[in-house]
């Protein structure tokens, strides 16, 4: 199909990403988004845990936050927060953190602390969460998020969770032992880490986009693998199913007539 918005290439390219073998440490929003659309369509035995605890959640809407009721009412089971981050996440047993980000640099470093100076911010932001243990106990991390000028920036004013750092054997000189993010889904385009330094490289373009509308909404030098392909387009029943757990989650979310009147 060919009817379809940056937005949803971007979460269906993200979800493809994923497969019924993973254990995946799930981020709200697009991160949420994508792992439900993968475990609606072609990975269904995959198991999401959120960091509330929820292990095996099955969301039939999207969740507005980690402490979304929806995420408790449908797991398989539900543990505390330093047992999941300690026995789980600290423990190697998740293979796949999935995260988003306000801003990230070329070596996938992201943040989600504050834009400007940490004392006087522009921007105070929501913070990390669990995102910097996610994204150094992971197996491997995937990073889902608009391409633009604001957010794909030349240099972080804060590193809220750590990438490849400075690039090269830098997680290797900490002593981390994971992967890092090993792709980076946006509207425009796919990226993976060069083999050696760790930049960010375009390794597949969304149809329809050209190199110059990702060199234009990139805030640094970006680069291109010598062989790109072209990203897939979304299918019929992927877009469904983005839509139907979208219009759900939107119908749960706005409330009734009622509760307007109460609020």
């Amino acid at each position: 199909m060919t009817d379809f918005t940056p937005t949803e290439m971007m979460t269906i390219a993200a979800s493809r990403e994923l497969s019924n073998d993973d254990v995946c440490f799930v981020g709200i929003g697009a991160p949420s988004a994508a792992c439900n659309v993968a475990r609606l369509t072609h990975a269904p035995d995959i198991t999401l845990i959120y960091e509330s605890g929820t292990v095996g959640t099955k969301p039939d809407v999207l969740p507005l936050s980690i402490g979304d009721g929806e995420l408790c009412d449908t797991a398989l089971f539900t543990v505390s927060v330093p047992e999941m981050f300690r026995y789980w996440l600290q423990g190697g047993r998740i293979t796949t953190g999935f995260l988003g980000g306000a801003q990230i640099d070329r070596f996938a470093n992201l943040n989600t602390t504050v834009v400007g100076p940490y004392d006087h911010p522009k921007v105070r932001l929501p913070g990390g969460g669990g995102a910097p243990e996610i994204a150094s106990n992971c197996g491997r991390i995937f990073i889902t998020m608009a391409l633009s000028k604001r957010g794909f920036v030349e240099k972080l004013p804060f590193i809220t969770s750590m990438g490849h750092g400075e690039g090269g054997d830098h997680r290797e000189r900490l002593g981390m032992k994971t992967q890092g993010p090993t792709r980076v889904i946006t509207d425009l385009c796919i990226l993976e880490p060069d083999a050696e330094t760790k930049e960010l490289t375009v390794v597949s373009i969304h149809h329809g986009v050209t190199r110059d509308e990702i060199v234009e909404n990139c805030g640094w030098a970006i680069k291109f693998a010598d062989t790109i392909i072209e990203t897939p387009v979304p299918t019929e029943t992927e877009l469904s199913v983005l839509r139907d757990i979208n219009a759900r989650t939107k119908k749960a979310h706005q409330g009734t007539d009622k509760d307007k009147e109460a609020a």
